[in-house]
């Protein structure tokens, strides 16, 4: 997983791997002379932790092939860090839809991929710091960008059931939204085969 980076650190990448591509190893001593041993010590730890730079041993790193870097930047995170999040929320819309259809209904690529979450009104600020961190783009209610991110939708109650590690919409709910728009036809069939009537999938969700 590749994370965004912000300038400085963008700098002494471009610096390191002018310097020593992507064979050669190097120390942090290699910027004594450009930067402060605070600063140094802050620009390879965003380094590693963003996943520009490798380390090779105790004291020693390694730049990261350039292209692998920036496809990195287009990878999905959200799937991967939402079961870290120690807040209550759900997957709702056409992501709870696309979650519970396995994913045969999909609305995202590398070119835009959106996630529909409902949160909290009260931990509001906890999830603007918890996707900044992991540099996933967010907006409230309504935005969009290239690539991955994030829509969240403030509630005061959030109703949730734990499908693939992750809290969703029930799914009494998605396959009633699925089934009154026929744009999602094939995800609606598909979660009727699998799960059975309204009816049935309200006793699973209980």
């Amino acid at each position: 997983m590749t994370l965004e980076i912000p300038g400085y650190a963008l700098r002494a990448y471009a610096l390191l791997y002018t310097k020593y591509g992507t064979k050669r190893s190097f120390t942090q001593a290699v910027l004594d002379w450009i930067t402060g041993n605070s600063m140094k010590k802050k620009i390879f730890a965003v380094l590693v932790r963003a996943g520009w730079i490798a380390k090779t041993s105790r004291d020693s790193y390694i730049c990261v092939n350039p292209s692998k870097v920036i496809k990195g930047l287009l990878e999905f995170k959200v799937p991967a860090i939402m079961p870290k999040a120690e807040k209550q929320y759900a997957f709702t819309g056409l992501s709870a839809i696309e979650i519970w259809s396995d994913y045969c209904y999909m609305l995202r690529g590398v070119e835009r991929s959106p996630y529909f979450i409902e949160v909290m009104k009260k931990d509001l600020r906890y999830w603007k710091d918890f996707l900044s961190a992991h540099s996933v783009p967010w907006y409230i209610k309504t935005g969009s960008t290239i690539g991955e991110f994030v829509i969240l939708i403030p509630v005061e109650h959030i109703k949730a059931v734990v499908h693939e590690g992750m809290m969703v919409e029930p799914l009494v709910g998605v396959m009633k939204k699925a089934h009154q728009n026929e744009m999602y036809e094939y995800a609606y069939t598909y979660m009727r085969k699998k799960y059975g009537t309204a009816a049935e999938s309200r006793k699973r969700n209980i």
